[in-house]
């Protein structure tokens, strides 16, 4: 894992050597870009860039906002309120066909982080759901669309379970620190907080591996970087610059687990530094870009796709949504724990 990594920004570094080469025969680009991240793991992927820049340290220009909700942050893309977001994978097909191509997706920012929680010893699989009563977020994203098609292939209709979305994380963690025998789904960092603060609580199986054990292999797609088109075409350079800058970022969360601690602390996505270190490396942090971004997310998506068309926008993307460094180089960093 660590050679695969160290190789990934070995290239990164080049890539950027090479473009700071050709940059000196032209004027940088000192655009501020706007991105918009979700509170949670795509922002974890975000806080050491976030601090080099408060810091005036980046190489880029940034202006971050943080967001609980999806449709926030969609809202502020459509209305061009926002440059670059990360989002759940299934909405950046949504709003590239809501914008009729408005959008490209840039790299891949969080693999798999949904697990199923209870204190009830029962659930130990998705077939286990039937009958039953779940907590989740994320309706009408990844979450929920992701689910629907476990239990599908499971054999558990819409009269089989019962699924009760809240808005936040948060919510769905309240309701088991009160009752630790519901059955919840919820993403990482907050299934390590709720299963620390409660005992009785634990993490009946990963949808992630359930995903795998049902489609050939495949792995889900929580997050993706998305960028406005129209922002893409007049600051080219400075988008490919945020995606070098994230993807040390990323790098940076593996290598540096005490510091980024720290500062996902600081961004109050976590509270407590100790839970913080515990929970990052399960979070499925990651920076996936090209070809590579390009199959493991089609592929993905297909899946959705062939499950409920809605979900995904009604039509797959063409290879025109996938957004490739001027290198074509592809980069696949993780720290997910192996």
């Amino acid at each position: 894992m660590k050679n695969k990594i160290i190789a990934s920004i070995l290239t990164a570094v080049l890539s950027l050597g090479m473009l700071a080469g050709c940059a000196q025969n032209k004027t940088k680009d000192d655009t501020v870009i706007r991105v918009g991240s979700l509170k949670g793991p795509t922002t974890i992927g975000l806080v050491n860039l976030m601090d080099e820049a408060a810091q005036g340290k980046s190489e880029g220009k940034y202006e971050f906002t943080m967001s609980a909700a999806p449709d926030e942050i969609a809202a502020k893309v459509v209305s061009g309120d926002l440059d670059i977001a990360l989002i759940p994978a299934n909405l950046a097909s949504v709003l590239y066909n809501k914008t009729n191509g408005g959008i490209s997706v840039i790299d891949i920012n969080t693999a798999g982080v949904l697990y199923c929680v209870t204190g009830n010893k029962g659930i130990t699989c998705v077939k286990d759901l039937k009958g039953q009563k779940v907590i989740t977020t994320g309706q009408g994203a990844t979450p929920e669309y992701s689910l629907r098609y476990l239990l599908s292939k499971n054999g558990i209709t819409d009269e089989d379970i019962e699924i009760e979305f809240k808005s936040e994380s948060t919510e769905v963690a309240a309701v088991l620190a009160e009752d630790p025998n519901q059955i919840a789904v919820l993403p990482q960092p907050f299934v390590t907080v709720a299963c620390a603060k409660n005992k009785n609580l634990n993490v009946a199986f990963s949808l992630d591996d359930e995903w795998a054990a049902v489609s050939d292999g495949g792995s889900m797609v929580t997050g993706v970087t998305i960028v406005r088109n129209e922002f893409l075409e007049a600051h080219r350079d400075a988008v490919v610059q945020f995606i070098m800058e994230h993807e040390f970022s990323t790098y940076a969360v593996d290598t540096d687990l005490k510091k980024t601690a720290k500062l996902v602390v600081a961004k109050e996505i976590i509270a407590d530094e100790d839970l913080a270190k515990k929970a990052i490396p399960e979070c499925g942090v990651t920076c996936i870009t090209g070809q590579s971004m390009k199959t493991t997310l089609s592929a993905y998506l297909e899946v959705l796709y062939k499950a409920d068309p809605k979900s995904i926008g009604g039509k797959l993307p063409p290879k025109e949504f996938y957004f490739y460094k001027p290198d074509n180089s592809d980069t696949e960093i993780t720290t997910k724990a192996t």
